[in-house]
């Protein structure tokens, strides 16, 4: 469980990407993001037959064994969640909230507290689930209203459960598209 409380934490230290939204405009914060994955790849391919300082240390403590990509759709999530709905920054910056806490919660929670499995998925927990939700809903109200909040929070919360990839890639991206379709039609 440690183990996962560290990549949890590294996660949701993708929150500098929703603090530099503030400072720089949207196509620099996704080349950014293009430029810290691809350094991260690197670092990666060039862990494997070398010891880097800081990065192997991080590498060895946070990695899951059988999932070695997971950075990778992470970031891709949220590069193609900045490009399709950089016209609302807000709804940008609460899908990605979604992914980095409410992910990382239900993770922590369901693998901690899960006993509840979810109907047609016997990996994931009734309570993971209730823990995105609920955290999720809360980073999310700092962008949004609180009705789009909630119905991205739970569009988010049905992918991360019933997703068949990696949910780091289609979490943001539902999640961004369902609070659009709310503040389209409320306006």
């Amino acid at each position: 469980m440690k183990k996962e409380l560290w990549r949890q934490l590294i996660h949701a230290s993708g929150v500098f990407i929703v603090v530099l939204s503030y400072f720089i405009p949207p196509q620099l914060l996704i080349f950014l993001c293009v430029a810290i994955l691809i350094f991260v790849v690197m670092v990666f391919r060039l862990d494997h037959n070398h010891n880097i300082p800081l990065f192997s240390t991080i590498l060895r403590v946070a990695k899951r064994d059988h999932d070695e990509r997971g950075f990778v759709y992470f970031f891709i999530g949220i590069i193609i969640t900045l490009y399709f709905f950089q016209f609302n920054m807000g709804i940008a910056n609460a899908a990605i909230l979604i992914l980095l806490f409410g992910d990382s919660a239900s993770t922590l929670i369901g693998k901690r507290f899960g006993k509840i499995k979810l109907p047609f998925q016997s990996h994931k927990t009734m309570e993971g689930s209730l823990a995105f939700l609920v955290v999720g809903f809360l980073v999310s109200i700092t962008q949004v209203s609180i009705l789009t909040a909630f119905i991205g929070t739970l569009a988010g919360t049905l992918t991360e459960a019933y997703s068949p990839i990696d949910d780091n890639v289609p979490i943001p991206l539902v999640s961004a598209l369902f609070m659009s379709i709310v503040v389209y039609l409320i306006g």
